[in-house]
């Protein structure tokens, strides 16, 4: 049996610290945190608490855009139909249809707000990804969407005068007491643990990436959310699908940069070592095939090859249209001596967005009473096996929009006063004090080189087999400790997650998607068009069928 999930990695006492109170807890600082901040009613306080700057989350990498139905001969049925096909039947039509319909009006909500999208002669440019059957994503400085939107939201947000935000704030644990979140355990940037009770609490924190060797994600994206929710009780669901971007620049010493899914839909080819142009082999929607479709492509191309990336040419498109198209991607190559216009750029798949997270409803509720959740930490049921490009930023706007609200709602319906809770955490029988030598950045890239061994773009029972076996050994004598760091802390997330992943890879006996099972290479709907559940509690199930 493995080791239990502890609910608290910290002991404490509330006598013991600070206490400090807002009617709505805010926990991340991304895209889908601030929106939600911005649907809360002016008249509750609300505190937003991010574990570094205000701008380091995925929604500041993301390159693509923001997918939306602006064009006149564009149909939202349209872009519901490709998202239904891209999520291999997992998705949740209801939710598929909301977040298609809210888009023009959150885009439109953008522009107000001050970000300056891409246009040409006064129209907003709409580019094209793969899975798309219309040029529908809107962008901004070429390749750097993120930077842009968030850096207008954060402006927006910093100048409502019943917003907190605290930043290099790291979100221990979520405050529970009797299945009711009623806020959360921090620390500062200089180690002071304090407890922020709230009325209601959303939680935003993003992904996961940071579980694997190869990733697009920055070093925050450490599942932190994921783990604090299924510690507190909460549900967490499709936990198997992490998507792998097909697309992240491969050069040794370099950081594993994103290369932007639009530099294809612009007409950049794939090639392998020897120049062949290869996707025919595998896809007639060639390099504008979806996401899933084209890493294992690639994957299988690489084996072939016997060559450890493969290769993204645009030296067949114009130069000037190109560097000013992608400005980003041709500065980060240039750091390491290429021009991309005359050269070619080296790719290869990399653990790029979590599917999978915290179940949520329509509203953004979970399953722990007094808790929301927006964004990539969170499976609501718009992706399905398989994230549709751009799509994600789509989801934080509306489904921010929408947990805000909600806990706005939630908040205003309650007692003004507020009420602190019996709640305290005593440290494990068996822990270990954190002064005793750990090296944990030996651990976890252990951990982050199995997980990609074993739970990446290919998987196999023997392999998972493997990987959870080794996984609890590590639990064992790392979640017993008590760290007072934030290295340490996200280890232990870390360990938590990538466990629960490894078992729903394992349990889906299928391939769909983003999951792909060596030993089970074809799709079984019979069996698993449905979604697996697990709970901290040791419950888990796969009888929810599909909507």
């Amino acid at each position: 049996m493995p080791l239990a999930t502890p609910r608290y990695l910290v002991s404490f006492t509330p006598r013991q610290l600070p206490h400090f109170f807002t009617d709505v807890l805010i926990i991340g600082g991304g895209l889908a945190g601030l929106r939600a901040a911005n649907a809360i009613d002016p008249r509750l306080s609300v505190m937003v608490v991010t574990k570094d700057a205000l701008l380091q989350s995925n929604s500041n990498y993301a390159q693509g855009g923001i997918a939306g139905v602006l064009d006149p001969v564009d149909r939202f049925e349209d872009h519901v139909s490709d998202t239904l096909i891209a999520g291999g039947s997992l998705c949740d039509q209801r939710v598929v249809e909301m977040v298609v319909r809210e888009a023009p009006e959150r885009i439109t909500e953008l522009i107000q707000w001050g970000t300056r999208f891409d246009e040409k002669a006064g129209q907003i440019l709409l580019g094209r990804e793969g899975g798309h059957s219309h040029n529908r994503i809107v962008h901004a400085l070429g390749d750097m969407t993120g930077r842009e939107v968030m850096r207008a939201v954060a402006e927006h947000t910093a100048a409502l005068p019943h917003v907190r935000i605290w930043e290099n704030t790291f979100t221990i644990d979520l405050l529970t007491h009797e299945n009711s979140c009623h806020g959360a355990v921090v620390a500062t940037k200089h180690g002071e643990q304090m407890l922020v009770w709230a009325k209601q609490t959303i939680l935003t924190t993003g992904g996961a990436g940071q579980i694997y060797r190869e990733t697009t994600n920055p070093a925050i994206a450490t599942a932190d959310g994921h783990a604090m929710a299924y510690r507190a009780g909460a549900e967490l669901r499709d936990m198997e699908f992490m998507q792998f971007h097909p697309t992240v620049l491969y050069i040794a010493g370099g950081s594993r940069s994103l290369i932007t899914e639009a530099i294809r839909g612009e007409g950049a080819r794939l090639i392998d070592r020897d120049g062949v142009r290869f996707m025919a082999q595998y896809d007639p929607r060639l390099e504008l095939a979806p996401r899933d479709v084209v890493s294992k492509s690639i994957v299988t191309q690489m084996e072939k090859t016997r060559h450890p990336c493969v290769y993204l040419d645009v030296t067949h498109l114009d130069p000037t249209f190109i560097r000013q198209r992608f400005p980003g991607i041709a500065a980060a190559c240039k750091q390491f001596g290429l021009d991309i216009t005359r050269d070619r750029i080296p790719v290869r798949p990399g653990a790029h967005y979590m599917i999978g997270g915290v179940t949520v409803d329509l509203a953004g509720r979970t399953t722990v009473s007094g808790l929301w959740a927006a964004g990539e930490a969170t499976s609501s049921g718009l992706h399905g096996a398989n994230r549709l490009a751009s799509n994600s930023l789509l989801e934080g706007l509306v489904y921010g929009a929408h947990a805000g609200h909600g806990a706005s709602q939630a908040a205003l319906a309650m007692p003004s006063d507020f009420r602190v809770f019996p709640i305290s955490s005593a440290p494990p029988e068996d822990s270990i004090d954190s002064h005793e030598p750990l090296d944990v950045t030996d651990i976890r890239n252990s951990l982050q080189a199995l997980m990609w061994r074993a739970c990446g773009v290919r998987r196999s029972d023997e392999l998972l087999v493997e990987a959870i076996a080794t996984i609890d050994q590590w639990r064992r004598y790392v979640l017993v400790r008590q760290f007072n760091d934030v290295e340490g802390w996200e280890l232990q997330n870390l360990l938590i997650i990538a466990r629960v992943m490894a078992q729903a890879a394992r349990a889906r006996k299928e391939s769909r998607g983003v999951h792909l099972r060596t030993d089970f290479p074809d799709m079984n709907d019979a069996e698993w068009n449905r979604h697996i559940w697990f709970r901290s509690d040791g419950t888990s199930d796969t009888s929810g069928t599909a909507t």
